[in-house]
């Protein structure tokens, strides 16, 4: 089993690095671990208490949960992944069966953050951008799928994911075996990357 780690800023373009990583391996071989889905379950929290929450502060994350289901796929078992919802910002009631495959990929603005989850991957990946090309990402991301406006973006970008972004994310940096400048843009790097774990998974 290969455990591959993605971490990066908001709107940095890990996404589109996931994307073209499983354009190239197949699918039953792969399994992806989204961050996202491991966020506290906040079941018993108001909806107005749940608002309140920062969502980008290592805090807001169930590392136990996380770190227990990668061990749990490295050592052969299947698991069953909890999902998540941007709109009520909690988890839901259903699950997703994941087996354990040849590549896993952790992919999350912190998967590289927890010394412990670090510990259990083969390769680290940073995929760094400009600020301004991760806000005008989160802008066009945020209205669209969160139904945020623009003013609530901005205002969310300063008082929030800036200073987390400088405080947890970018240190996480130094981690990375390997950093992709340009975010999901760079070909190059990308290219590199998904030949290198080809040649590391079996034929």
């Amino acid at each position: 089993m290969y455990i591959i780690g993605i971490a990066g800023g908001t709107g940095s373009g890990k996404t589109t690095v996931v994307k073209k990583i499983l354009e190239t391996i197949p699918m039953d071989r792969v399994a992806l671990i989204p961050q996202d889905s491991y966020y506290n379950d906040t079941t018993h929290l108001t909806a107005e208490e749940r608002q309140r929450i920062n969502f980008d502060h290592p805090d807001a994350f169930d590392w136990k949960l996380l770190t227990e289901q990668v061990q749990a796929l490295r050592s052969g078992k299947s698991i069953e992944q909890p999902t998540y919802s941007y709109l009520i910002s909690n988890r839901l009631a259903e699950t997703i069966h994941v087996e354990p495959c040849e590549v896993i990929i952790i992919e999350g603005i912190m998967a590289l953050w927890k010394k412990q989850l670090r510990d259990l991957m083969d390769l680290k990946i940073y995929v760094d951008a400009d600020p301004d090309e991760r806000l005008i990402r989160v802008i066009q991301r945020d209205i669209v799928e969160r139904g945020r406006t623009t003013q609530m973006v901005i205002d969310r970008y300063r008082d929030v994911l800036k200073p987390m972004h400088e405080e947890f994310i970018e240190p996480t940096k130094r981690y990375a075996d390997l950093i992709i400048p340009q975010g999901g843009n760079n070909k190059q790097a990308i290219e590199i990357m998904r030949t290198y774990i080809i040649h590391r998974i079996k034929p």
